[in-house]
């Protein structure tokens, strides 16, 4: 019989020779796009050529997810709460605390929303949004509510609170997705940078009825899932992964980010180990790392530049607006690094995927952020979080702001050709 020393110094060495491998990979800059990039947005973007963009709806401060509502409106989280002003909103339209859900609709069809609206409040960190079979559901800091739709589509009445689950701290941000079963996917992040839970719910994707009961663990070792969506064809479910920080000895290019696909009781390694299966060497997992779990672990299906912080992902199935090679792809929005010397993220990419399987990605939209002296603060605009397709078949992107000091407080993005 094998011992478990030995096994344990198989699994370091593998690592080793994995970590040598993630570096060339991770120290280059994101892939360039394949197209040729121009301007857009009076030159602050840049976007391939034939595309363009316009401000959907500006002054959302902390906008964060999206979803399209049945009445054709969209529907914006604002975690901590967010300003209302902006266009179609009434002079002096004071900022409201508190997690919040806010409407925003263009009656005239010009590409800018000129209504917008709160619809709910009250919502400790309302995050991920979805809507099914007459509701809205909103993933929030500690369980998921929903909203019973009017004749119209339009959320009304108190929201009513489906579950609970845990949050003693760390990662704060929850999403929603329904899948093709009619099961409700949540994605809770990991309470810290690496430790043992001791919640089996964090740091996984559980799985409830839509009523909010029966809830399980469907993916686990998903240190911070927070991008999430239904491939169109295969009915499985992709998420965009934020991997550990603070990995010696190259912690600014180590590890990878992930995209990964979803498997019934599937473990994705944290926090025992990243990438394909390489171990982490902190004391805290030392004994179950010496113990194999990491080859029970599975491989992420596409890594991403390191600590660019992957945040939504959505595919294109419904992209009527764009070119048909890109229906069948994804895009992903990188919020941007907070501790690499020269920062990187703060970009849009597309997802190249093949026979259901992402195989590579590349920029699709650049320009939230200019050049950047090490080790001063990143010099961003903007930070985007979150990719919709429109009712119109354009995209509309989500940026919750810049650097404290920016002067960007948030925005809706319309992308269109």
């Amino acid at each position: 019989m094998i011992g478990t020393r030995w096994v344990a110094g198989a699994l370091i060495a593998l690592g080793a020779l994995a970590a040598d491998a993630g570096a060339q990979v991770d120290k280059g800059s994101i892939p360039p796009s394949s197209k040729r990039m121009v301007p857009a947005l009076d030159g602050k973007l840049n976007v391939p050529e034939g595309f363009k963009v316009q401000t959907f709806a500006d002054t959302v401060r902390g906008a964060r997810f999206m979803a399209l509502g049945p009445d054709g409106a969209v529907y914006v989280s604002l975690p901590r709460g967010g300003a209302t002003g902006g266009r179609g909103a009434p002079e002096g339209t004071p900022r409201t605390p508190g997690g919040q859900v806010l409407r925003l609709f263009d009656r005239n069809n010009d590409g800018v929303a000129d209504e917008r609206e709160i619809v709910v409040t009250g919502i400790e960190g309302a995050h991920g949004l979805a809507f099914h079979n007459g509701y809205l559901y909103i993933a929030a800091l500690r369980g998921v509510h929903r909203v019973k739709l009017d004749a119209a589509g339009k959320p009304s009445g108190a929201p009513e609170q489906l579950n609970t689950y845990t949050f003693t701290g760390g990662h704060s941000t929850r999403t929603i997705v329904f899948g093709r079963d009619g099961g409700m996917y949540v994605s809770i992040g990991s309470s810290c940078n690496i430790c043992l839970e001791k919640s089996p719910d964090l740091a996984a994707v559980m799985r409830y009825d839509a009523d909010g009961k029966n809830g399980r663990v469907y993916s686990s070792g998903l240190r911070n899932a927070v991008g999430m969506d239904v491939h169109p064809t295969t009915g499985e479910i992709w998420v965009s992964q934020h991997e550990r920080d603070n990995l010696q000895p190259d912690f600014q290019n180590l590890p990878s980010e992930e995209v990964n696909i979803l498997r019934d009781r599937g473990d994705f390694g944290w926090p025992f180990c990243h990438d394909d299966k390489v171990p982490n060497p902190d004391d805290v997992v030392k004994d179950s790392v010496a113990a194999g779990v990491c080859a029970r672990t599975l491989p992420p299906a596409l890594r991403v530049q390191a600590h660019s912080a992957p945040l939504g992902l959505t595919f294109l199935n419904g992209a009527t607006n764009l070119p048909t090679e890109y229906r069948g792809d994804a895009l992903m929005a990188l919020h941007g690094s907070w501790n690499r010397a020269v920062p990187v993220g703060a970009v849009v990419v597309r997802i190249r995927v093949e026979n259901g399987k992402p195989v590579r990605y590349e920029e699709f939209i650049t320009g939230w952020q200019g050049e950047s002296t090490p080790g001063q603060q990143p010099n961003r605009w903007g930070r985007p979080v979150d990719i919709l397709v429109y009712k119109d078949g354009s995209l509309l992107i989500s940026d919750d702001g810049g650097q404290p000091a920016s002067r960007n407080p948030g925005a809706i993005y319309r992308v269109y050709r």
